[in-house]
């Protein structure tokens, strides 16, 4: 049986960070608020290590930085010593101290890493990175697209390991709109920019999310994915394996990666294979991107 791989969002919606594009930066949370994320972690820790039967990948998509709570940091280090579980990834600023990761299987954690230039320097990101690489974790690199930080992204790329994919996710806003030039610019940071800087009719359009890949809430609630809101039943309640089925997309368009990834039609699968948690392309140097 294929691997399933699951995007799993607590309730933890606070972030250290404040951009000014993010809904959630510097936000507080109380704590009974904390306990109850805590709570339903734990829960999902030990519902996901007793499926043994299958092979699982698992995302913490927070909404919020979830690195700077021990709570996410002891559980990747926890489900990284399950044989059946064959990658943890997390999305993160990578503020938070990474040395926790060596008590985890570094050959079964990646870090979905994000730059933001208003928040942090770039010397202090890369001192992150490079903790990552003497760690041996694997890892990829992003940027949101602001037009603002266009040199900051171009100083990035030529800092980081050249084998580190750096991905950009386009800032979509028509008031916003990239001149060719900022195109071209953009697309040769990240070959596969242009797929992001759309959005995707998926209409009726066959997507494996809801089969290979499926969204999970704290309540256990289990969606097909995190923008289909139509909820599949609980994993608590009922059998997982009952709710996997293909699908066509209820939705008019699909514009975030961890979504038309899925998309049979947009044919990335191949290009991040076993990696597409961790958005790494199986061939991750800029030359077998180009």
């Amino acid at each position: 049986m294929d691997r399933l791989n699951i995007l799993y969002r607590g309730p933890l919606s606070s972030c250290n960070y404040d951009c000014n594009y993010c809904p959630f930066a510097k936000r507080r949370e109380s704590a009974s608020e904390l306990a109850n994320d805590r709570e339903q972690l734990q829960r999902f820790v030990d519902w996901l290590k007793s499926r043994t039967h299958r092979s699982h990948g698992l995302l913490f998509t927070p909404w919020g930085e979830a690195l700077t709570r021990r709570w996410y940091r002891d559980a990747i280090v926890e489900l990284s010593h399950c044989d059946h579980i064959e990658r943890v990834a997390i999305q993160t600023n990578l503020s938070a101290s990474l040395e926790w990761l060596s008590a985890s299987m570094v050959d079964r954690v990646a870090l979905w890493c994000t730059y933001h230039p208003d928040e942090v320097v770039r010397s202090k990101f890369l001192a992150q990175c490079a903790s990552l690489e003497g760690l041996g974790v694997r890892y990829s690199v992003g940027v949101v697209g602001i037009k603002e930080h266009l040199k900051e992204i171009e100083s990035l790329r030529a800092e980081l390991p050249k084998q580190v994919y750096l991905w950009v996710n386009a800032y979509k806003s028509s008031a916003k709109a990239y001149d060719q030039e900022q195109l071209e610019f953009l697309t040769k940071i990240d070959p596969l920019f242009p797929f992001n800087n759309v959005y995707h009719a998926s209409a009726g359009k066959p997507c494996d999310t809801g089969l290979t890949t499926i969204s999970i809430d704290g309540a256990g609630d289990v969606r097909r994915c995190h923008f289909v809101p139509e909820v599949l039943g609980n994993i608590y309640e009922s059998e997982l394996e009952s709710m996997l089925s293909p699908r066509l997309c209820s939705k008019s368009s699909c514009g975030c990666h961890i979504g038309y990834v899925h998309m049979p039609s947009i044919k990335l699968k191949g290009v991040f294979g076993a990696n597409i948690l961790e958005r790494i392309p199986v061939r991750s140097q800029r030359s077998t991107l180009g």
